[in-house]
């Protein structure tokens, strides 16, 4: 099977006002699935014969959700509150199997991972968020990029850190009665 990238066009705020309008008490283990799903499904009215996943992350902090920070003051007050601290990596994952030969099914599931932040001052954190990095990913951080000396450590599943669950794929994949291997099988 052949990878590809497609970004989807969903609005991700109009996608969590209808939902937190719908559903009042949604954790965000679920908005993030949300999300995915809603992401997934626009991808796959493009995509026929395609097997899709729609992803997104959130960090959670203090009961708070957060993505992408919107300019840099943000980012640096968010790792400002971050810092020395724990929060919880949520991601969404949603698979479509829209293959001609497929099973057509769709589910979904979120891995979640405990993150522990370093203490880092201020001029740490000025200089991370000076690279532009913290901007483009959900928590204003990354365990696979410039931003990973500043993680203490993570409980549970790095790859879900990084932002595809890689585990959790296997297991939906699996749900769909694919294998693994499947994914790595030369076209012929």
């Amino acid at each position: 099977m052949e990878a590809s990238v497609q970004v989807s066009d969903v609005d991700e705020d109009e996608v969590l006002r209808g939902i937190r309008q719908r559903y009042a008490d949604l954790t965000p283990a679920d908005e993030v699935l949300a999300l995915a799903r809603a992401k997934a499904e626009d991808v796959a009215r493009s995509a026929p014969d395609a097997l899709v996943l729609g992803c997104d992350s959130m960090l959670e902090l203090d009961g708070e959700i957060h993505g992408k920070p919107a300019d840099a003051a943000a980012a640096i007050a968010r790792w400002q509150r971050m810092r020395g601290r724990e929060g919880v990596l949520h991601t969404g994952h949603w698979l479509i199997d829209n293959r001609d030969d497929g099973t057509g099914g769709l589910l979904g599931a979120t891995a979640s991972t405990l993150v522990r932040f370093a203490a880092i001052d201020d001029a740490e954190i000025a200089a991370y968020v000076g690279t532009g990095e913290p901007l483009r990913v959900a928590g204003a951080f990354t365990i696979d990029g410039l931003g990973a000396p500043f993680v203490d450590g993570i409980e549970g599943d790095h790859t879900n850190v990084v932002g595809l669950s890689l585990p959790l794929l296997r297991h939906l994949l699996g749900e769909l009665d694919l294998a693994w291997r499947d994914l790595r099988a030369e076209s012929s």
